[in-house]
């Protein structure tokens, strides 16, 4: 703690170091035509501008140092280089065409490169293409990922699958700090809402170097949207209607930037009926969620700090069987009335060579469950049904987690071809019960991390490297304290090893300390209908995991194999034992070494000169058994292909135009653990198109899709209502509307 409040007393300094301003001019290399509208980003300082009709761009207010500059526009090859300030010439940057899409910054990995630039392998999607898909909520949006999947209870409630690894193998990242909500649990959601989130970067693999312990499987990195550029604002409004669940959601959003301060307010509303199948409405996956997030950012010399909150409010229906058939939207008995806030504070000092950045959050975590049996008189008045459970019932299940973690990063000076980050991560949490019933018990966790990781430049290679050492404590009421400590260190290289072809190596160890729930639990998990029994003697899980990424682009064509192979040794999981209590049968936690292994390989074609023409197809597989006895894991996702027809395009009346024609393959799954059964493969049709329209010199973004078009009767090997025997979501079509004031 003392580091901390150095750290907040070093900010309150003010700084003294001269700034800088440039001026450049951005042009076509081939035509040496002026371009305008391009991007010029500075992911260091998150600040930026576009190029005016001249191709012409300013920045003021630069510190002095040494900073990446990133160039980038539709159309053209991204450009991205340091600039060492004071600079006193004009920058002239030529941008190559290229029917490739642009490529964005890489924030969740430490160096923030391009993804070409990057050694470790690194997804990212915007959140706003996820949305064009058809996807309802957020969680939806991710198994359009390859490689990721989710774990579904309904629509509403989604965990995210990582290469056969989830629960809080998964860590995820939102504002900057690590999201903490009770994640470990199979019926608990993200608790996210898509909305004022920009874009979303998957690292698949083990990532304990930058993130510690529960990034063994993977982090998803959430980006929340920028701030407008300074003295500019903007305002949106939009809505989205469902027709297979007769819901919709809403946000408005308005963001302002001076030349110091800046911020953003943005609301949003979600409601769904009960999802529809072929042959009946699932009862009770109907929920509603609210969500607020505001945002306030401060630059002025040397130092710039932004300050984000986020309230997000949801009742969850939890499915059990099929029952009574309505489109209401207040859920029934069992439901989960879950409020989280996060509170972030992200800030950076820049000194003449080197930086400070320092990241702070308080998350609280409020989870209700009610589960009582629950009679009402008039079924025909949802509003009032509502009202009066509220009023009359008591949570069966009631828990307040509440947590800090902090995450201080020093970006030492570039020495050569080195650049060197050292830092310090941990948090304090503290778990408590206030419910009849108890999931898991009062406990405080304690974690503190220490790293250092380089990226050395060579001329035809790139090498990255790191060290990290945890410690985590677990004390419990009852008198059960454990404590954890991992060393876990990875390298990676990425270098051309023909023209035109890409590759990466990386070998990383990461690992997870066992969860409270592992650890403590003695009781019936009502949302999985199982009798839990934890093990306090666990160890920690350990993997070492190699991945080898191979990518070929040219003009027409880009080509990717990605394999891995995955170690994990005390892999923890839960098995039944036989024994019926409370007439639910018994689980227990156990640990055997596991192995994963499997990869993604895909194309994408853009044929020149038919440049707005695009052909995609990726198919990705994955396989987990234990060492002990060659079973397979639980929960595994089946092999699956998807192929898509896009196109672009523009005309006097719309802009940004796009069409889309795809169709998802899902394999049977025969490769089940010992409790599980097989699965039915299945094709799901999906089609869309949209664009953006002027209304009123305003822009109105319009997209259209229709998902699983055949009303397809299918169960995901993932979803948790597959042994009751409940399809997933039949028909969907959805319009999506976005004004721009």
């Amino acid at each position: 703690m003392k580091i901390i409040f150095s750290v907040l007393l070093l900010i309150a300094m003010p700084s003294l170091y001269s700034q800088n301003n440039l001026n450049g001019v951005i042009t076509d290399k081939t035509t040496n035509e002026a371009i305008i509208f391009a991007n010029v980003y500075f992911p260091q300082l998150e600040k930026g501008t576009t190029t005016d009709e001249n191709g012409s761009f300013s920045l003021t207010n630069i510190p002095t140092g040494t900073y990446k500059i990133v160039v980038s526009i539709i159309g053209y090859e991204t450009l991205s280089q340091n600039i060492t300030f004071p600079y006193t010439d004009i920058l002239n940057v030529q941008l190559n065409p290229s029917a490739i899409e642009m490529e964005e910054v890489i924030v969740s990995t430490p160096f923030h490169k391009l993804q070409s630039e990057n050694v470790m392998k690194v997804e990212q999607e915007k959140i706003s293409d996820l949305k064009s898909k058809g996807a309802v909520t957020l969680a939806d949006g991710l198994s359009n990922i390859a490689g990721v999947e989710t774990v579904t209870t309904g629509v509403s409630i989604g965990k995210p699958v990582i290469r056969g690894l989830s629960s809080n193998r998964v860590l995820v990242y939102t504002q900057g700090v690590r999201l903490e909500n009770q994640q470990f649990g199979d019926e608990h959601g993200l608790g996210l809402n898509d909305a004022g989130i920009e874009s979303v970067e998957v690292i698949k693999g083990p990532a304990s170097l930058l993130y510690g312990s529960d990034a063994l499987g993977g982090v998803l990195y959430f980006n929340p949207e920028r701030f407008v550029q300074n003295n500019t604002s903007s305002g949106d409004i939009s809505a989205n209607y469902y027709s297979n669940t007769q819901g919709y959601n809403t946000n408005a959003g308005f963001k302002s930037s001076g030349d110091k301060f800046k911020y953003i307010f943005r609301g949003s509303l979600a409601e769904h009926s009960d999802y529809k199948t072929n042959s009946y409405r699932v009862t009770n996956t109907r929920f509603r969620e609210q969500d607020f997030k505001a945002a306030l950012g401060y630059q002025v010399n040397n130092f710039k700090t932004e300050l984000r909150y986020n309230l997000n409010s949801s009742k969850l229906g939890i499915p059990e069987e099929i029952g009574e058939q309505s489109t209401y939207r207040a859920p029934l008995l069992p439901y989960q009335d879950i409020t989280n806030h996060i509170l972030s504070s992200k800030s950076t000092v820049f000194f003449n060579n080197s930086s400070l950045d320092i990241n702070l959050g308080l998350l609280y975590n409020d989870r209700k469950e009610f589960e009582e049996e629950h009679h009402h008189d008039d079924e025909d008045d949802e509003d009032e049904h509502e009202e009066h459970e509220e009023e009359t019932l008591d949570a069966a299940l009631h828990m307040k987690l509440k947590t800090f973690n902090y995450d201080i990063k020093y970006n030492l000076p570039k020495l050569g071809k080195f650049e060197t980050i050292v830092g310090v991560q941990g948090m304090s949490q503290n778990n408590a019960n206030y419910g009849e019933e108890e999931l898991i018990p009062d406990a405080t966790t304690n974690d503190i991390g220490i790293l250092a990781t380089s990226h050395i430049h060579f001329e035809k290679a790139d090498i990255q490297l790191g060290a990290r050492f945890d410690n985590r404590t677990i004390s419990v009421v009852d008198g059960l304290n454990k404590k954890f400590n991992s060393f876990n260190g990875a390298i990676g290289v990425k270098t051309n090893i023909a023209n035109q072809i890409t590759a990466r190596l990386n070998l990383a160890s990461g690992f997870r300390a066992p969860n409270l729930a592992e650890l403590t639990s003695d009781g019936t998990h009502e949302g999985t209908n199982r009798y839990e029994i934890g093990n306090p003697n666990l160890n920690n899980e350990q993997n070492f995991q190699i991945d080898l990424a191979l990518e070929y682009k040219n003009e027409h064509l880009e080509l990717f194999a990605n394999g891995f192979y995955n170690i994990v040794n005390d892999y923890i999981f839960l098995s039944p034992n036989g024994d019926v209590i409370d007439d639910t049968d018994v689980y227990l936690y156990l640990q055997d070494d596991a192995k994963l292994y499997g990869g993604e390989i895909g194309f994408h074609l853009h044929p020149h000169p038919l440049d707005w023409l695009h052909f995609e197809s990726s198919f990705e597989t994955v396989t987990g058994k234990q060492n002990n006895n060659d079973s397979y894991l639980p929960l595994i996702p089946a092999n699956s292909l998807n192929n898509t027809v896009r196109v672009e395009y523009n005309t006097k009346w719309l802009d940004k135009g796009y069409a889309f024609i795809k169709l998802n393959s899902t394999f049977k799954q025969n490769n089940v653990s010992d409790f599980e059964t097989t699965t039915s493969g299945y094709d799901l049709l999906s089609v869309g198109f949209g664009g953006i329209v002027k209304l009123f010199d305003n822009e109105l973004s319009i997209a259209l899709s229709g998902s699983n078009l055949t009303d397809k009767e299918y169960i995901n090997h993932l979803s948790r209502l597959k042994p009751e025997g409940i399809y997933n979501m039949g028909r969907n079509f959805n319009i999506g509307l976005t004004y721009t004031l």
